[in-house]
C-alpha cells in the first residue's frame, strides 16, 4: 500500500526526546521556549507561542482578537471543521464563504458577506497553497476587520518571498502527522505584537500569572494568581524536542515534496480530464497535499477512482470537506448553498505525497491514474 501521507522521523528526534526525558523536565519548559524561538526565526515573525494543537491556536487567536458572542467571522466552509468550530467556541457565528478554484477564499464573495456584525476574516492557506494575503489585508483595513490566518497546512510556504507567518498579527500552524513537519500533536501561533504574545502565553496556561518554570527555578517563594479564565493548551517539552529536530530538516523536506509534486505535474499535466494545482507568480507551496480536480467529462467519478486506486494499493482522500454540509452546522444554520465549494469537494481527490515515496511508486501512481481516467 502506498499511503496518502507519512511523517519523516529519524533517530535525531528519538535522541532529542531521550535527552529531554532524562532532563526531568517534560512539561512546558526550556525545550518549548527553544522551539518557539527557532520557529519565529524561521518564519520571520517577532514572536511564536507553542500550544497543544492548531485548534487550540485558533481558539486563542479568536479570543485575543476580541471576538465575542454575537459577532460574525467570515471563513471558508472548505476547510477542516476546526476552522469553523473555533469561532463557535466563543459564541460567535462562522459565516461560510465561497472558495475559488485554488481552494482558497473567494474575496468577492467574502466582501459581499461583510456586515455590522462582522469582526474578522479567517483566511485558510489550503493544502499549503498560499492565499492572497495582501488582498485580504486590504479588505480588512477597508472594513476595520481583523485578519487571522489558518496556516495549519502552510509551514514553510511563501507569499511574495516571505514565509507564511510573517505577514499578519495572528497566524496559526499545525504539527499533526499529516503536515510537512510534525510533533505528533502540536500547534504554533506567530505574531508581531508583544501584547498578543503575552496574552496568548497567559491564556494557554490557565491565565496563571507566574508559570511553572519561573516558580520552580526561583530562589524565592512565588505564589501565582489566575487573572482570567484560561485554558490548558500547553505544549510539552517532549513534543517540542521532536519539533526542534523537524524544523532543522524542513527546507530539505519541502524540497523533496516539491520534487515529487513536479513529477506529478509532468506525468499528469497533459491529461485534459484533470485540473492540477496552480502556483501563481510570487507564491511558493510546500505541497502539504497534492489535490486534483476531475472534470465532469471524465468517464469515472471521484469516489469510483478512489476505490479503484485503493484496489491497486494506492491510498487517496476526498477533496477538502465542507463544514456547512456537516450535521453540526446544518442543524445550527440550515441548508446553505455554496455551489463552487460543493463542486470542488465532490470532484477533487488528494493523492499520495510524502518524501519517502520512491520514483517507482510515484510513476506507479501516475500510470494508474492515467489508465483509470482514460477508461
Amino acid at each position: 500500500m502506498i499511503p496518502i501521507a507519512k511523517p519523516y522521523l529519524t533517530k535525531d528526534e528519538t535522541k532529542n526526546v531521550e535527552k529531554t526525558i532524562i532532563s526531568g523536565w517534560v512539561t512546558q519548559g526550556p525545550r518549548v521556549e527553544e522551539f518557539e524561538k527557532a520557529f519565529a526565526d524561521y518564519v520571520g515573525s517577532s514572536y511564536a507561542v507553542a500550544v497543544t494543537n492548531c485548534t487550540a491556536a485558533l481558539h486563542l487567536c479568536i479570543i485575543v482578537a476580541g471576538i465575542k458572542e454575537g459577532d460574525e467571522v467570515i471563513c471558508p466552509s472548505m476547510s477542516f471543521i476546526a476552522t469553523a468550530n473555533c469561532i463557535e467556541f466563543v459564541g460567535a457565528k462562522p459565516v461560510f464563504a465561497e472558495t475559488g478554484t485554488d481552494y482558497n477564499l473567494d474575496i468577492d464573495h467574502v466582501e459581499s458577506l461583510i456586515n455590522k456584525k462582522t469582526k474578522a476574516i479567517l483566511l485558510v492557506h489550503q493544502m499549503g497553497m498560499p492565499a492572497d494575503i495582501d488582498a485580504f489585508s486590504s479588505l480588512c483595513k477597508k472594513h476595520d476587520l481583523i485578519l487571522i490566518e489558518d496556516a495549519a497546512c502552510a509551514t514553510g510556504s511563501q507569499y511574495k518571498n516571505k514565509k507564511i507567518g510573517s505577514h499578519s498579527d495572528l497566524v496559526c500552524f499545525s504539527f499533526h502527522p499529516r503536515k510537512v513537519i510534525t510533533t505528533g500533536e502540536g500547534g504554533m501561533i506567530t505574531t508581531s505584537r508583544k501584547d498578543f504574545s503575552e496574552r496568548l502565553r497567559l491564556l494557554r496556561q490557565h491565565a496563571m500569572s507566574v508559570n511553572d518554570r519561573i516558580r520552580h527555578t526561583s530562589g524565592k517563594v512565588l505564589t501565582e494568581e489566575y487573572t482570567e479564565v484560561g485554558y490548558n493548551y500547553k505544549m510539552t517539552d517532549i513534543h517540542a524536542a521532536i519539533g526542534i529536530m523537524q524544523l532543522k530538516k524542513i527546507d530539505w523536506i519541502i524540497e523533496k515534496r516539491r520534487a515529487i509534486a513536479d513529477k506529478y505535474f509532468k506525468g499528469l499535466s497533459n491529461t485534459e480530464l484533470l485540473r492540477l494545482p496552480v502556483e501563481k507568480e510570487g507564491y511558493f507551496s510546500n505541497y502539504q497535499s497534492f489535490c486534483m480536480y476531475i472534470h465532469k467529462e471524465a468517464n469515472i467519478n471521484r469516489d469510483d477512482l478512489m476505490q479503484k486506486l485503493l484496489d491497486k494499493g494506492i491510498a487517496s482522500r476526498r477533496g477538502i470537506m465542507t463544514a456547512h454540509r456537516e450535521p453540526a452546522y446544518v442543524n445550527r444554520y440550515g441548508n446553505i448553498s455554496l455551489p463552487v465549494t460543493e463542486d470542488l469537494c465532490e470532484r477533487s481527490i488528494i493523492i499520495p505525497l510524502h518524501i519517502e515515496m520512491t520514483d517507482k511508486e510515484t510513476e506507479y501512481v501516475i500510470s494508474c491514474i492515467r489508465e483509470l481516467i482514460s477508461e
